[in-house]
C-alpha cells in the first residue's frame, strides 16, 4: 500500500510526479501540503486501484490517563455538559458569504475537538469548506485532514493554514481536493479519533434567497443562490431523499477508519421550504443509526448572539421558529 508524504516545512515537493506515477492518465486536483506557498494543487489519479495513504500522526502526545477521552479538566468538562452552546466569531473567522455561504466559528470547532480528542490525535472533516475545523485543530495541537470538491475552497484552506501556522508546530493539517466518497483511500482503519463536519444542506440552499429577514437588511445576498457548487457530486444539489442516502453511504464508508468509541459530530440546521419544516437532523439521525453509528447527544448551538436583525414570520396565524437562531450538533460514536 503506497503512502503519500507531504513536506512539513515551507518547501514544496510533489510526491506524485515520481516515476511510479508517470503512468497516470487522468487526474483530479489534490491540495495536500499546508506549507505550499503556491496555491497550485497536486494531482492525484483517482482511477488508480491502489490506495494512497497519508503519512500523518494519529496517536496522542499528551500524558492523559488511558481511560480519558480528552485532555479537558473536570471544570472544563462540566461547562460542556450544558446541552446548549453559544459561540462568538473572531477576527480569523470568515463571515463574508461571497467567500463561503455557510461557516461556523473556529471556537465551535475547537470546543468539539477538545471535548472528543487528545493532543496529537487525528481529526477528519469530510466537508471541510472554508477550513475552520483545520484552524481549530492547529490551535489545539491536533493533526487534521479535510476534504472538499471545490478547488477554490481547498486553496482558501491552504491560505488559512499557512497564515495560522505556528513556528514550532509539530502537528499537520492537510486540505485535499477530492470527493468524500474517496476518503477511505487516504486513511488507515481505526486511525481517526474524531469526525467533525458541517455538510451541505441537501438542495435547500440551491434557490434564490428572498425571505423577509433579507429584505429588511441592507446586504447583497437577497435574491442570490448561496449554493457551494453545481457539481452533480455535490450533496447540495440533491433532493432530501437522495441527500440522506448519499450521506449514509459516505458515513458508512468512514465508520471503519473511526476508532471504536470515537465520536462523529455533525453540524446541521433544519430549514423551512414552502411552509414545511424540513427536518434534516431527524433524517440524518435515522440514516446514520442504520449505518452502524450510535447517537449519543444532541447539542443545540444557540446562535441568537450572532444573527442579524430578523423579520416577523407567520404572525398572527402561523407560528414559525426562526431556524437561523439555532442549529444542531449531532454527536454519534462508533459502538
Amino acid at each position: 500500500m503506497r503512502h503519500i508524504h507531504f513536506e512539513s516545512d515551507f518547501t514544496h515537493q510533489n510526491p506524485l510526479t515520481s516515476s511510479a506515477h508517470e503512468a497516470s492518465h487522468s487526474s483530479t486536483p489534490l491540495a495536500g501540503n499546508p506549507a505550499n506557498t503556491s496555491s497550485e494543487p497536486l494531482l492525484q489519479n483517482n482511477a488508480s486501484p491502489e490506495p494512497h495513504l497519508l503519512e500523518i500522526g494519529t496517536d496522542r502526545t499528551c500524558d492523559c490517563k488511558p481511560n480519558h477521552i480528552c485532555c479537558l479538566t473536570a471544570k472544563e468538562w462540566l461547562k460542556n455538559q450544558v446541552g446548549v452552546w453559544k459561540f462568538s466569531y473572531e477576527k480569523r473567522d470568515i463571515r463574508d458569504k461571497n467567500v463561503h455561504p455557510a461557516t461556523y466559528p473556529i471556537s465551535l470547532a475547537r470546543r468539539v475537538i477538545e471535548q472528543f480528542s487528545h493532543k496529537g490525535e487525528l481529526i477528519l472533516d469530510p466537508f471541510v469548506g472554508s477550513g475552520s475545523s483545520l484552524i481549530a485543530a492547529q490551535d489545539s495541537n491536533r493533526n487534521a485532514v479535510g476534504f472538499d470538491l471545490s478547488k477554490k475552497y481547498i486553496e482558501l484552506c491552504q491560505q488559512r493554514i499557512i497564515e495560522n501556522r505556528g513556528l514550532f508546530s509539530r502537528e499537520k493539517q492537510y486540505a485535499i481536493c477530492d470527493d468524500a466518497r474517496s476518503i477511505s483511500n487516504y486513511l488507515s482503519p481505526e486511525s481517526v479519533s474524531l469526525i467533525l463536519t458541517s455538510p451541505p444542506y441537501a438542495n435547500l440552499l440551491n434557490r434564490k434567497r428572498g425571505n423577509k429577514s433579507r429584505k429588511a437588511r441592507s446586504n447583497d445576498q437577497l435574491g442570490k443562490i448561496e449554493q457551494y457548487s453545481q457539481d452533480p457530486r455535490d450533496l447540495g444539489t440533491m433532493s432530501l431523499e437522495s441527500y440522506t442516502n448519499s450521506m449514509g453511504n459516505i458515513f458508512a464508508s468512514l465508520l471503519p477508519i473511526l476508532r471504536p468509541k470515537a465520536h462523529c459530530v455533525i453540524n446541521v440546521p433544519d430549514m423551512w421550504w414552502q411552509n414545511e419544516r424540513i427536518t434534516i437532523h431527524v433524517s440524518l439521525i435515522e440514516e446514520l443509526r442504520q449505518r452502524g453509528y450510535e447517537l449519543r447527544n444532541i447539542i443545540i448551538w444557540d446562535r441568537t448572539n450572532i444573527v442579524n436583525r430578523i423579520g416577523i414570520f407567520g404572525w398572527p396565524s402561523n407560528y414559525i421558529t426562526m431556524g437561523v437562531t439555532f442549529e444542531y450538533l449531532l454527536d454519534f460514536w462508533r459502538p
